[in-house]
């Protein structure tokens, strides 16, 4: 990606993965669907179902060739969130609670200001955490085990 490619991504991403959106532009236009994946690299989307395309896969080792059809993905300002209360396409935007959390709101014409719920499926993890040997966390009997001597001014010797 060249630097000027780069310096159109968008920064502050108001559509999530799991979002209902619609999509406002392109041959899907005015259908409704799930946010599957956000391939932020290249501002784009992928939608559940939508914008199906053939796709001509050769054959190899570990699979069969043929004609597949899948989910190609869209640019992001084709699509809009779903208003939860009034279900219209709408903005979002961002707004502080008294509590001091962060939420999405609905904005524009027609919009009821209401907000809008982070989906359930960002809690899940996609990739598993690493599994890493053995605690994280460093022995009380290596912590105050003395490996230096004031006096001398030198390591201790290995026991």
């Amino acid at each position: 990606m060249g630097w000027k490619a780069a310096e159109k991504l968008i920064r502050h991403w108001k559509v999530l993965r799991g979002d209902n959106v619609m999509i406002i532009r392109g041959k899907d236009k005015g259908e409704t669907g799930i946010i599957k994946r956000v391939i932020r690299s290249q501002n784009r989307i992928i939608v559940e179902g939508k914008n199906l395309v053939k796709k001509h896969i050769k054959q190899g080792p570990g699979h069969e060739g043929g004609i597949f059809t899948v989910e190609a993905p869209l640019h992001a300002s084709n699509v809009q969130v779903l208003d939860p209360v009034t279900g219209k396409p709408c903005k979002v935007g961002v707004k502080y609670l008294e509590d001091g959390t962060k939420v999405r709101v609905s904005r524009g014409i027609g919009a009821s200001g209401s907000i809008i719920p982070r989906p359930e499926i960002l809690k899940l993890r996609t990739t598993p955490r690493p599994t890493v040997a053995g605690p994280k966390d460093t022995p009380m009997d290596l912590v105050l085990e003395k490996t230096y001597d004031p006096k001398s001014g030198k390591g201790m010797p290995d026991l």
